[in-house]
Order: structure tokens, then C-alpha cells, then sequence
């Protein structure tokens, strides 16, 4: 399945907002969300391509990919565990 097919449970816009924010925001929905369901971040911030799939990396969840469309990134994050 290519990236801008993922069909997300939940959508989640932070565009306009800055390090750390991006990655704050993105801990807080993974938390309310169930185990499989999948996030997708948008964001405008060109850190995200770095910092999302390193804060999933160092959290144990899933990252599924990326794709940018018009100055947005659109960011994939399967939760696989709880977070503590």
C-alpha cells in the first residue's frame, strides 16, 4: 500500500506550530488512541520529517512513512504499545 493510501482512525493538524510542539501533540494523541489504530500528522514544519519517525523509533511505535503535498507534510504513525 503506497503512503497517501493509508486510511488513518485518526487525523490530527498541527500546522502552524513549531519544535516541539509537533512532537508533543503527536504523544498526546498516540495516548488516547487504541493499539492498531493509525495517526496522521500534518505539519509544516520541515523538523517533522526527522523528529516523527525518531520519536517513534525511541517509543517502540510504528512509523509508516511520509509524503509532502504543498509545503504539508502528511506523517503515518501506527500505535503498536502503550506509552508510559
Amino acid at each position: 500500500m503506497k503512503v497517501d493510501e493509508i486510511k488513518p482512525d485518526v487525523v490530527h493538524d498541527v500546522t502552524g506550530t513549531y519544535c516541539p510542539v509537533p512532537i508533543a501533540e503527536t504523544a498526546k494523541q498516540v495516548k488516547e488512541m487504541e493499539i492498531g489504530q493509525v495517526l496522521e500528522l500534518i505539519a509544516d514544519d520541515p523538523g517533522v520529517v526527522e523528529d516523527i519517525p525518531a520519536w517513534c523509533n525511541s517509543t517502540g511505535q510504528e512509523f509508516l512513512g511520509m509524503y509532502e503535498e504543498d509545503g504539508e507534510y502528511h506523517l503515518f504513525v501506527k500505535k503498536v504499545k502503550e506509552l508510559t
